[in-house]
């Protein structure tokens, strides 16, 4: 039986686990970093931490098995992580160090973030990532975790959500087109932003 429940702090670590369960195009990334923490410390764990409130996790009997995160206020969001969430980090992960190429690209994130442009924050403040692992997928959880999200979002009064994919990743896109989202902007290193704006019929 799958459950969707409230964030919680003590969700940290499942997110994690499915962030990088997930973080290759939706598939397992577990061999393609040694540090295990990288990807949830830039996709899962901010984003439940500065505004829980949005998050929910996807529980069947076997455990957590997906998540969603987001902010309501992209901008702010990356105040809080430059005062609060990056210095420690860089201080675990210091420049220089010997690492793969895949961690390595990760840790300069940390030291130097993207930082969103107007041109997306203004109309589309939020922001969000979902995960489900394969057990969860097919069975309507992705639309109905996004729908639950974009309801608390515009009881907030916010105008509109945006998101990152994988260019690679063709069924994610279907599925956010599917659901109103179009394209915004393309990435430097080729990934798609996605925005869908808020009340408004769609």
């Amino acid at each position: 039986m799958v459950r969707l429940l409230p964030l919680t702090a003590s969700d940290l670590p499942a997110l994690y686990r499915v962030c990088r369960q997930t973080g290759r195009a939706g598939r397992d990334a577990s061999a393609d970093h040694d540090d295990p923490d990288l990807l949830g410390h830039h996709w899962a764990g901010p984003q439940a931490t500065f505004d829980p409130a949005l998050g929910e996790v996807v529980v069947d009997d076997d455990g957590v098995c997906g998540y969603l995160v987001g902010v309501g206020s992209t901008s702010d969001f990356e105040v809080w992580c430059e005062q609060h969430w990056w210095p420690a980090l860089r201080e675990r992960y210091p420049l220089g160090a010997v690492r793969r190429a895949s961690d390595e690209a990760l840790v300069r994130s940390i030291h130097r973030p993207d930082v969103t442009s107007a041109a997306i924050a203004e109309p589309f403040p939020a922001h969000l990532h979902i995960n489900l692992l394969p057990r969860a997928q097919g069975q309507g959880l992705g639309r109905m975790l996004i729908e639950r999200l974009i309801d608390r979002l515009e009881r907030r009064g916010i105008g509109g959500v945006h998101l990152g994919v994988d260019a690679d990743n063709a069924r994610a896109i279907a599925f956010y087109r599917h659901l109103g989202f179009a394209e915004v902007a393309v990435e430097d290193d080729g990934g798609l932003i996605l925005g869908l704006r808020l009340g408004v019929p769609r």
